[in-house]
């Protein structure tokens, strides 16, 4: 089973990227194939900054490598380093129906959320690189957040499509009747599907509404106290219901600890600075280990950019036949 996932190099990780992405990614190692890449080509889409644009890349690889992902039983690379993923998004996007690009729920969220009055290609098109991301592989598995299960959805479509136009007796009904382009499967980590930002919305770095995996021990302390709670008294029971504090807490706190945390919230007595401190020492309890070998690793970036290197290489190698066969196909 080839596994394929990736995250988006725009800014720094938070505990969503960790929860809606990363713990999985570090389970599935031993599952099968695991490739992740640094998703740096579709942070161009909203980061123009090349100072930061590399910063992030680093970063992001560093905090993969901190949180577990072992290059010795995963791939792990830049996006940017795999000249074939850009071939196969033109090629791909050739069957790509613009109607599809324009009622994606992430682009539609973005004009309607971000107020974006001029959207630019990238944005729109944003789906298509992610299909010749998932494709070029001959992914099977594609674990995601339930917010992107319409982009491999689209993934499925387009390679379906793809395949009638260029697979002779290619049967889309049929399971085993080949086809260029292998069709993946979505795994939603449903219960951390959705991690709560400090605002009660979805964490999301265009939200601001973040607590960072690797940041400064004042700055994750001021993100927490941030939280949003409502006026409930010190000793009345607090709500469980649009709490983001709550939700965080279930599930940030080890699991010898939730079952106390949860009969004091329900039972009032206790104010909400008092959970929050709770959540700030179920915070360092879990990521304190993984920012101490963050700094070791940052201290050796030679280090990290070999197992980069090295990663793309493999990758190259997985993409090398499909890419092969694209062309050959479409009569390159």
């Amino acid at each position: 089973m080839r596994i394929l996932s990736g995250v988006q190099s725009s800014g720094q990780l938070h505990l969503g990227n960790y929860y809606g992405a990363i713990r999985q990614f570090v389970k599935l190692q031993d599952e099968g194939e695991a490739l992740y890449f640094i998703a740096n080509l579709h942070a161009l889409t909203s980061l123009r900054d090349p100072v930061l644009a590399r910063k992030y890349t680093f970063e992001i690889a560093l905090a993969f490598l901190a949180l577990g992902v072992d290059p010795r039983r995963a791939t792990l690379f830049r996006h940017s380093d795999i000249p074939e993923v850009t071939e196969l998004y033109w090629i791909l996007g050739t069957v790509v129906p613009v109607s599809n690009l324009e009622s994606a729920h992430s682009y539609r969220d973005k004009l309607e959320n971000q107020k974006i009055q001029h959207p630019e290609f990238g944005l729109m098109a944003y789906p298509v690189l992610m299909a010749a991301d998932i494709l070029l592989y001959d992914t099977d598995v594609v674990p995601v957040g339930k917010d992107q299960v319409q982009h491999l959805e689209f993934a499925r479509d387009w390679a379906t499509k793809f395949n009638i136009a260029y697979s002779p007796g290619y049967d889309p009904a049929k399971k085993d009747s080949g086809g260029l382009l292998k069709l993946p499967t979505a795994r939603v980590q449903a219960e951390t599907a959705v991690v709560p930002g400090t605002n009660g919305g979805k964490m999301s770095k265009s939200q601001n509404n973040t607590i960072t995996l690797f940041g400064t021990d004042k700055e994750v302390e001021k993100a927490i106290k941030g939280i949003k709670t409502d006026s409930a008294a010190v000793e009345s029971p607090k709500p469980t219901e649009n709490a983001p504090l709550y939700d965080l807490l279930k599930l940030m706190a080890p699991p010898g600890e939730w079952a106390a945390i949860d009969a004091e919230w329900k039972a009032g007595g206790k104010g909400y600075g008092h959970f929050k401190g709770k959540l700030i020492e179920s915070y360092h309890a879990t990521f304190d280990g993984p920012r101490k070998v963050y700094a070791e690793l940052a201290a050796n970036p030679d280090e990290v950019e070999k197992i980069l290197q090295a990663g793309a290489q493999k990758a190259r190698e997985y993409a090398a036949p499909v890419i092969k066969r694209v062309r050959a196909a479409v009569g390159l």
